[in-house]
């Protein structure tokens, strides 16, 4: 009851967050079912169950990190109702309680539309091409399906209780000054993993290597690497994800640089301030980006192994949620930025300074953006090459 009574204070923004939650745990969940009705389908001694299920851990994940970062900007989004909340006498501890289970109803709804769903298809519904998907004409053991839909609600909400900031404090206070700051080792880490892997994966790539196997068979129809590329690629794209944020933070102060122009000025100091915030989300959405487009790419190539739905379903869902995690945390640096643009506002600035300096500061995170992923790409691309 407590939870329909905050759904009556919805807005657009809030029931928009809650269905693409449901919305990807219900696909999810037709994975994990898709996979329990094909290991129905299995002749006993049958290897290939596991293989499918491994198959659903990225879109599980892709999940949680939604989850992740759409509760932990629900307390910039709605101060109102989290300053409600604790004059109510809701603690921290209660506070973040309350958002994973707002997160675990959504999870569990869409879970459970698409069980109801998969249990009416195995009614002699479904056609014989979806069949084998749904285990007909095998009986389903009770405590399979209710185990993996159980997952998805467990996994949203310890995902989002765990990215719940526990301040002490009330809604609406500033983080600390020396938050915004980026320490020399993670630089120069992120900066040494990104030479290490370009290193190794081109020295794999020699002429004098052309010959060399390439034991190693990649899913979903990429063909067959070797250790030294398949290392090298993910210890550079590891280095290009934590670049990220220091590359947005080294933009911003080379923007302010010298005697800037008002528009300058802001645009650089604004995109160093909140690079903290968008290091994370912008580097998981550079690195789906690189993968899903490599991958593509080769799949279109000509004589390419073709592939089955499933891969394109999942770096759809993928795509999807990285995107819109990014577009989460945005509103949560435009939630907290709100009372500096009312300041600037109330000193005179015009609002066609202030949408020139966003454009700039956007422009340049595109731009970083489309170097750490445009590495990674380029050097996927060597590497299945």
């Amino acid at each position: 009851m407590f939870y329909l009574r905050l759904v009556r204070g919805y807005r657009v923004v809030d029931l928009g967050r809650w269905l693409l939650t449901a919305t990807a745990a219900a696909v999810v969940a037709a994975f994990l079912l898709r996979a329990l009705g094909r290991a129905l389908n299995d002749p006993p001694g049958a290897h290939s169950a596991t293989a499918r299920l491994l198959w659903c851990l990225p879109p599980l994940l892709a999940v949680a990190w939604f989850a992740a970062v759409a509760a932990r900007a629900l307390p910039a989004q709605r101060p109102d109702r989290i300053a409600g909340l604790t004059a109510a006498g809701a603690g921290p501890r209660r506070l973040r309680l309350l958002i994973a289970g707002e997160i675990a109803l959504a999870c569990a709804l869409g879970a459970l539309v698409t069980l109801l769903l998969f249990l009416v298809l195995r009614n002699d519904i479904a056609g014989p091409s979806l069949a084998p998907e749904l285990g007909m004409g095998v009986p389903l053991p009770p405590a399979a399906p209710i185990a993996l839909i159980t997952l998805l609600p467990l996994v949203g909400g310890i995902a989002a209780a765990c990215a719940v900031p526990n301040r002490e404090t009330l809604p609406g206070s500033r983080e600390p000054v020396g938050a915004e700051r980026f320490g020399l080792v993670r630089t120069v880490t992120a900066s040494l993993l990104t030479l290490a892997g370009t290193l190794t994966e081109l020295y794999a790539l020699r002429p004098a290597a052309a010959g060399d196997p390439r034991p190693l068979q990649l899913p979903a129809g990429l063909g067959h690497t070797s250790g030294a590329l398949l290392g090298g690629w993910a210890t550079a794209a590891l280095g290009a994800a934590l670049l990220t944020g220091p590359l947005l933070a080294a933009a911003g102060r080379v923007l302010a640089l010298g005697r800037p122009s008002a528009r300058r000025l802001l645009a650089g100091r604004g995109l160093t301030s909140t690079a903290p915030r968008l290091s994370a989300p912008l580097a998981v959405l550079a690195f789906t980006l690189a993968v899903v487009l490599t991958s593509v790419r080769h799949w279109v190539a000509p004589g390419a192994a073709g592939t089955g739905p499933l891969p394109a379903a999942e770096a759809l869902l993928i795509t999807g949620c990285a995107v819109a995690a990014v577009i989460a945390r945005l509103t949560e640096v435009r939630a907290t930025r709100r009372p500096v643009t009312a300041t600037l506002l109330r000193l005179g600035s015009s609002p066609h300074l202030l949408v020139g300096a966003a454009l700039l500061r956007w422009a340049l995170a595109g731009l970083v953006v489309l170097a750490t992923g445009g590495l990674t790409a380029a050097l996927g691309s060597g590497m299945l090459s």
